[in-house]
């Protein structure tokens, strides 16, 4: 889903040069797996960091806040329920349905089923930012990170300079700073979008100062 909307998981290709310009075509929805709640920054070890790291509750509920719960299917683009599959056909907290999912989805699902269905494509990106991040992190920073990675896809997280920058300070990008780095990822085919900048800063405003508010 791309657009002013701000959807659920982006995937990105990992070609360093268009990551850095923040567009946001589509790919699938990774493969699921169990997230956890809580982080316990203590059992983090020096070669990984944040190997023991999990997404809050408090990250949690500010971003299904912001996705929002669809129990029918509809279109992404236009946010209109949909009664046949489209390319961008979308369900519970801004999962995005496949064409072989259709026949699970089409005739809607219960609140209970959106939670699970979250809970199952938001783990992939809290790995991507535990295998990623090398150093120490506040649980604000580590749910800053998650909210903007299930946004813009975990091989564009991986490969991005935010990343580069909170391993290495000196790290040598294009970004005078973290900062800039991060909100640079404000497009959607070469557009800046107002949506996309808005939940930049939210992102940004939970990394850096710890404050939680939607957009």
């Amino acid at each position: 889903m791309a657009g002013s909307q701000i959807p659920g998981p982006l995937g990105i290709g990992s070609n360093v040069s268009e990551i850095d310009k923040g567009t946001l075509p589509l790919t699938d929805t990774p493969s699921p797996a169990p997230v956890g709640m809580s982080m316990d920054s203590s059992a983090a070890n020096p070669k990984g960091a944040t190997d023991n790291a999990e997404f809050s509750a408090q990250g949690l509920t500010l971003l299904k806040q912001v996705e929002r719960l669809h129990l029918k299917p509809y279109n992404d683009q236009t946010g209109k329920e949909i009664s046949d599959w489209i390319e961008g056909a979308t369900i519970g907290y801004g999962h995005l349905i496949t064409k072989g999912e259709w026949d699970i989805y089409k005739n809607g699902i219960t609140a209970p089923t959106a939670d699970a269905l979250f809970s199952r494509d938001l783990a992939p990106f809290v790995n991507t930012v535990r295998a990623s991040i090398k150093v120490r992190l506040k649980q604000n920073q580590f749910d800053a990170l998650v909210i903007f990675a299930f946004n813009i896809g975990p091989d564009a997280f991986s490969g991005s300079s935010v990343v580069a920058l909170i391993n290495d300070t000196k790290a040598h990008t294009q970004y005078k700073n973290l900062e800039a780095a991060w909100k640079a990822w404000n497009k959607s085919q070469g557009k800046v979008m107002p949506g996309l900048t808005n939940r930049r800063q939210c992102e940004w405003s939970i990394y850096s100062q710890g404050i939680y508010s939607g957009w």
